[in-house]
């Protein structure tokens, strides 16, 4: 992990997706994995499918703050897809799928040989596992259990992938300022918890790193194009502005959400 230093969003690479190489069928949301003109593979989250955009928002500011507290995550870019993609794929379902994400997609770099992690098998830090605990507590991640970890094993380090599942307050969208203060009652589930036992120390150090100013770059950082939502006439900026007030005002009162923690892992052990 990185040292205790404040952290800063640089912002995504824009890349064009030059091939689709096989789905990763995994959910319902049909990622793949691809080659972009950087000749490099990703793990290609499309925004035409499943809940569409909002997964991919998730993802990016689930992946970047999770990078700003100095936990492992493939890198991150922007996948622009023409409309001449995909058209010789023979799947009907994925033709749809390519044909409906035509524009900014995301992608993850695709890290070969890496293995799920399993918490029973391998060993993790307790601090590391309590910057996990905090980070998925702060972004209410329901996809962190023992069923799906959603994490790897590469070169014998913890990465976390898949952060879509995280601000799941946007898929109502209505009442957002109730969802802000949800101690988060799901970490109970959470596959690391056992192990987080450096909490208050984690909780300290989210504190210093995931600052207003990083929440602010990094929602700013979002494509226009992905912030849209269906049954709001609210412009992007707008939409802007509410996931900046439900992250800020979470990181405000994280004590409802550490407490939460607290006593779930105290229930547990």
């Amino acid at each position: 992990m990185c040292k205790n230093r404040q952290a800063s969003f640089e912002g995504l690479r824009h890349q064009q997706l030059t091939r689709y190489i096989t789905p990763l069928r995994e959910g319902g949301s049909l990622p793949a994995l691809g080659e972009a003109d950087d000749g490099f593979k990703y793990v290609v989250k499309f925004r035409g499918a499943g809940h569409g955009a909002k997964a991919l928002i998730a993802e990016m500011i689930g992946g970047e703050v999770a990078r700003a507290l100095g936990l492992r995550v493939p890198e991150l870019v922007f996948l622009d897809l023409d409309e001449d993609f995909g058209r010789t794929e023979g799947d009907e379902e994925i033709q749809d799928l390519l044909k409906a994400s035509q524009g900014l997609n995301l992608g993850l770099h695709f890290l070969s040989g890496a293995l799920t992690f399993d918490p029973v098998v391998n060993d993790v830090d307790p601090m590391e596992a309590s910057l996990v605990v905090w980070l998925d507590a702060f972004l209410t991640n329901v996809d962190r259990t023992v069923k799906n970890t959603n994490m790897l094993v590469w070169n014998r380090e913890l990465w976390l992938i898949d952060h879509g599942a995280t601000l799941f307050f946007h898929h109502s969208w209505k009442g957002w300022e109730k969802a802000m203060l949800s101690p988060f009652p799901y970490i109970k589930d959470h596959s690391l918890l056992r192990y987080a036992s450096r909490l208050e120390e984690a909780a300290k150090i989210a504190r210093e790193k995931i600052t207003p100013e990083l929440l602010d770059s990094i929602i700013d950082g979002l494509p226009d194009e992905w912030l849209h939502h269906d049954g709001s006439d609210e412009t992007p900026d707008e939409i802007r502005a509410v996931y900046k007030q439900f992250l800020k005002g979470r990181l405000a009162e994280s004590n409802i959400f550490l407490n939460e923690a607290q006593n779930a892992r105290q229930a547990l052990i």
